[in-house]
């Protein structure tokens, strides 16, 4: 696919917090892409109107950015804030602090074209170059293998929630984001693997698509740790809900993710990297009071599902 400055059937979804020089990066990113979005979606959760600020300079040099304010809070509610106003077949999603490649969404919009029955393009997180002392990358995803996923497969092994492109109608169809999940939501976290879960369960075909970058910034050691318990609480959390609604996965989620830091758990025992552990240690204590929460967590109300407002 060459370079064209047609726009592309595909909306971008960002959804933005306190970032605001982060979330212009960002923009400058998408819009250097070899092909271009039909618009980019930011939905701004800040305390502030300096996202706000920075969306309407890029509206005004020309990009179609359109700007949502939500305040309700979490990432999974701002995710189906931003489907919701997309306009476009598919929706792009990645974060404020990465950088997308420039052929992310040409080798995304490729993968659709190729096969008309894929629901959902994942790809590879890498990291942004160190800058000072944030040297650590958070999470990566590296593999180069294409693959497609089938129902029986794990929601860890299919993507990444910064960089997943998703058909608009099978987002609703599933009723989008639990907004029950997610960071900025009393779960912490959990968000994407609960879509990707979901749609797995509905018979969305995914594809992992290697060549569809995205760069994700790094953060120092602290802010890297900080996030761990924020990733077992989610996942702890989402497999409680899914046992409150009698999905006969859940077992399978429950055993298999703990199976997989245990995994983790003795490779890093048996390579003596303690600051690796203690992260594992630190995911499977959180999962704990994860479950609990999840246990407690109110019922998702029927009125507010994302897929009545499509």
């Amino acid at each position: 696919m060459s370079p064209t400055r047609e726009p592309a059937d595909v909306s971008v979804a960002i959804s933005t917090m306190h970032r605001a020089d982060a979330l212009s990066r960002c923009l400058h990113a998408i819009w250097r892409g070899n092909v271009r979005p039909r618009e980019i979606v930011v939905v701004d959760q800040s305390g502030d109107n300096l996202s706000e600020r920075v969306v309407r300079e890029h509206a005004a040099a020309g990009l179609p950015v359109l700007y949502e304010r939500t305040a309700t809070p979490g990432l999974g509610a701002s995710q189906n804030v931003a489907v919701r106003r997309a306009s476009s077949t598919f929706v792009a999603v990645t974060d404020d602090d990465c950088i997308v490649d420039e052929r992310w969404l040409e080798v995304v919009m490729r993968a659709f074209a190729s096969d008309p029955a894929l629901d959902v393009v994942t790809g590879r997180v890498l990291a942004l170059p160190a800058e000072g002392e944030r040297t650590w990358p958070v999470s990566l995803r590296e593999s180069t293998t294409r693959t497609v996923f089938a129902a029986d497969a794990m929601p860890w092994d299919v993507g990444s929630g910064n960089n997943f492109t998703v058909r608009r109608a099978t987002f609703l169809r599933i009723g989008g984001c639990d907004e029950r999940l997610g960071p900025g939501s009393p779960a912490r976290g959990g968000v994407d693997m609960d879509l990707f879960y979901r749609l797995l369960r509905a018979g969305a075909r995914i594809r992992y698509e290697p060549d569809a970058i995205v760069r994700h910034e790094r953060q120092d050691y602290a802010a890297r740790l900080a996030r761990r318990p924020m990733y077992g609480h989610g996942m702890g959390t989402m497999v409680a809900l899914r046992f409150r609604e009698s999905d006969p996965g859940a077992v399978r989620l429950f055993t298999g993710w703990i199976a997989l830091r245990l995994r983790l758990l003795a490779r890093a025992a048996l390579r003596r990297d303690g600051r690796a552990a203690r992260e594992e240690l630190v995911m499977l204590w959180s999962r704990i009071a994860g479950i609990g929460h999840g246990l407690r967590a109110p019922s998702a109300d029927p009125s507010t599902r994302y897929a009545r407002s499509g």
